[in-house]
């Protein structure tokens, strides 16, 4: 059990620097406009996701705990 607590708190940690790191990425999508027989009219749209600060800063606070907690816990 404090095995699994300090790596999900060590994927937090990480999840949160790069979300620091990162404060967007974006990915392109490819949509079907219309499509009549074989003739098919698709569009590319890119699309763009921002990170918060404060997201990051709660899984990195999180990640922190957990590791703290799954160190410091005695079974």
């Amino acid at each position: 059990m404090k095995v699994m607590l300090s790596i999900i708190g060590t994927v937090l940690i990480i999840f949160g620097i790069i979300g620091f790191s990162y404060k967007y990425f974006s990915y392109t999508t490819t949509e079907n406009i219309a499509q009549i027989g074989n003739v098919k009219v698709t569009s590319e749209r890119e699309k763009v996701m921002t990170i918060s600060p404060t997201i990051s800063a709660i899984m990195l606070g999180l990640g922190i705990v957990l590791v703290i907690v799954g160190v410091s816990r005695k079974v």
